[in-house]
């Protein structure tokens, strides 16, 4: 699996995002760990575009990727208005369960890497609960400085796992991933975000209202308004692709 192969995709600012619907990422997904070569997946939103457009190391960090999904609504938005239409968005937190659903069938060893200890214990005992059949091969905290990326990393490939996901901060997990991605030599490697908050019961997800109506982010921004100056990256977003439309999908 490549991005520039099998995988259909709709260039937003450059970025490569992938067409597929849910269903046939997690089968791409499935290959991808079957084929045992290390795979970067990025669950990206207009955030993470508009960060990648400020900085070319994070848009190095994007192209490279083997597989980008559109996880932010502001990204289907985009890629429609365009005239260039994504599927449907693939949100990370799902992608994340559906990869264990399936995972159960192999009994795929899983790596949890991130958070704080407190969070990442309760995330590896609840995911080990709701899918048996998983192998937790090994996890630990994102609460270690670059000092200790080969130690990590050693570990991490000692315990050999089909599927790590990694939840650091947003200017962190990316990046991280794209450096020591053929060293950790996992087959499918995936930031998730706050994910792992979630899972562990630390934060709750938003209702099915707010997901129903694409408004996850309003919903995450009214229970943490710390986030706010993060949040102006969307109107700024929006604003950018209504007034470049002609050339939003065409830039490389």
């Amino acid at each position: 699996m490549s991005q520039t192969g099998s995988i259909p995709t709709v260039s937003i600012y450059g970025i490569p995002f992938s067409k597929l619907t849910m269903t046939e990422t997690v089968d791409a997904l499935e290959q991808a760990v079957l084929s045992r070569q290390p795979h970067q997946i990025i669950t990206a939103n207009p955030i993470m575009v508009m960060a990648a457009l400020e900085k070319p190391a994070m848009m190095q960090v994007m192209q490279d990727a083997d597989m980008i999904v559109p996880d932010g609504t502001g990204v289907v938005w985009a890629a429609n208005y365009c005239g260039d239409p994504v599927a449907e968005r693939v949100p990370g937190f799902d992608l994340l369960h559906e990869l264990l659903r399936v995972g159960e069938n192999y009994r795929w060893g899983v790596y949890l890497l991130g958070s704080t200890p407190e969070v990442i214990q309760a995330t590896a005992d609840r995911l080990q609960q709701q899918y048996p059949a998983i192998r937790i091969v090994g996890y630990r905290d994102g609460f270690f400085g670059a000092s200790e990326d080969e130690q990590v990393v050693a570990s991490i490939r000692e315990a050999a796992p089909d599927l790590l996901f990694v939840a650091r901060g947003a200017d962190t997990q990316e990046p991280w991933i794209h450096k020591y991605k053929h060293e950790l030599q996992v087959p499918v490697t995936m930031g998730v975000g706050g994910s792992f908050d979630i899972i562990s019961g630390k934060m709750k997800r938003a209702p099915k209202l707010f997901q129903k109506l694409r408004l996850e982010w309003f919903y995450r921004l009214l229970r943490e308004p710390s986030r706010a100056g993060r949040m102006l990256a969307l109107p700024k977003f929006v604003i950018k692709v209504m007034r470049d439309k002609e050339n939003v999908t065409k830039a490389r």
